[in-house]
């Protein structure tokens, strides 16, 4: 039976993912911005999110970079350096620590932010790419953080037209990353779904692949293709801290 743990009901909810965790020997996790919101990253699509002060189709895309290099390069260094400062928060740690415990197998992440690395996740799926890795546009050599944001050109080819390996909108998503997070989420037991709307595809799609158990943290509820089995309506370092509580 398909059920929501509101705020009364929050205690029961953890308990409920608790036994599912400890039940599971391939437990699966899928991360998008609202997982980094308490490290003070802007989320992107909930009622305060960043896109609801810019389009993302002008500025984040393909078609930019090429027709208004300026204009895309002045977004992701301002995009970088508020990153410069932002650390993991205590939920980033918890995942990293119930990986190394086993209880967690891996994290597929929508997240440019390399957060659950630098906490300490060894196994982790950036399927939109990394902010903090650079390459040039032209020729797709890798080039240091360092030059993109001193506005240097490609030290191979000569063009300026050096960027963050993220995926832009126009871009397909990197196909390898994406075959292994596919393939861990189908012989999945358990996966848990923190801080995403599920609205953009094709990640979107990704709980549809999973024959386990699927349950989602989020702040506010949301409407996708996949039937979870469990919500928690809650943030996530919250949530996870709770749940790190009930596991041990």
């Amino acid at each position: 039976m398909k059920a929501i743990y509101n705020d009364q009901s929050f205690q029961q909810g953890i308990k409920k993912l608790a036994s599912l965790m400890e039940d599971s020997t391939n437990t699966v996790i899928l991360t998008g911005a609202g997982m980094d919101t308490q490290s003070d990253i802007p989320d992107f699509r909930s009622k305060d999110g960043w896109w609801k002060k810019m389009d993302p189709s002008v500025v984040a895309s393909a078609a930019t970079m090429k027709q208004n290099y300026p204009l895309f390069q002045d977004f992701y260094i301002t995009r970088i350096k508020m990153l410069q400062n932002v650390k993991p928060h205590p939920g980033h740690l918890i995942l990293a620590e119930l990986e190394r415990e086993g209880l967690i197998q891996s994290i597929a992440t929508q997240n440019v932010s390399s957060l659950h690395q630098l906490a300490g996740s060894k196994k982790v799926y950036e399927l939109h790419g990394n902010i903090r890795e650079i390459k040039c546009g032209a020729c797709n050599t890798e080039a240091k953080l360092q030059d993109f944001l001193d506005k240097k050109s490609c030290h191979t080819c000569g063009e300026n037209l050096l960027r963050p390996n993220v995926v832009l909108f126009g871009e397909r998503l990197p196909q390898k990353v994406w075959h292994l997070a596919e393939q861990d989420i189908r012989q999945s037991d358990l996966l848990i779904v923190i801080g995403t709307s599920l609205k953009v595809s094709p990640v979107n799609q990704l709980p549809l692949l999973a024959s386990g158990k699927i349950v989602l943290i989020n702040n506010e509820d949301v409407v996708a293709p996949a039937q979870f089995d469990l919500k928690i309506i809650g943030p996530a370092q919250e949530t996870l801290e709770e749940l790190s509580s009930s596991l041990a």
